[in-house]
């Protein structure tokens, strides 16, 4: 993963579907230094939870007594999917303000995807690299290594 090069004051956005950390190079590109300075959660229980109905049932046809089962709604994923959008929806105004010019982006490949669908052009233009890792548990120290080698 390393050879990620990322100028003084780029941002590195580390998320999953519950928690978001925003980080500012406060290094330069050859000698990276993060520093944590944003980040905000969602509580998002699992499913059974969120959710205690039983699945749905449809008629097969007129007249007919078989009857399928509707799939049951995966609301824990939803909420990391609408969270992916809200994050997206920050960074495109932090875009638009010009508060950083480069970006990395490391999330698990569900949110990651989830986040490319969402990222305005202003912040895709600004895209480094994006990583698809759920790093939201490590310390920066570690994210640093990981990231810039």
């Amino acid at each position: 993963m390393s050879g990620i090069r990322l100028k003084h004051k780029g941002w590195v956005v580390v998320a999953d579907g519950e928690k978001a950390l925003f980080l500012v190079n406060s290094g330069t590109p050859d000698k990276p230094a993060l520093r944590v300075f944003s980040g905000f959660e969602q509580a998002n229980p699992k499913t059974a939870v969120q959710g205690e109905d039983r699945p749905g049932r449809l008629s097969d046809g007129i007249g007919g007594a078989h009857r399928s089962a509707v799939q049951e709604t995966d609301w824990h994923r939803l909420a990391k999917h609408e969270f992916a959008r809200q994050i997206a929806s920050r960074l495109d105004d932090s875009a638009q303000a010009g508060h950083f010019s480069q970006i990395v982006i490391v999330a698990p490949a569900l949110v990651m995807g989830e986040l490319r669908k969402s990222l305005s052009n202003a912040v895709s233009s600004r895209l480094v690299a994006e990583v698809a890792k759920d790093l939201t548990g490590h310390p920066v120290p570690e994210i640093e290594k990981l990231l810039f080698g």
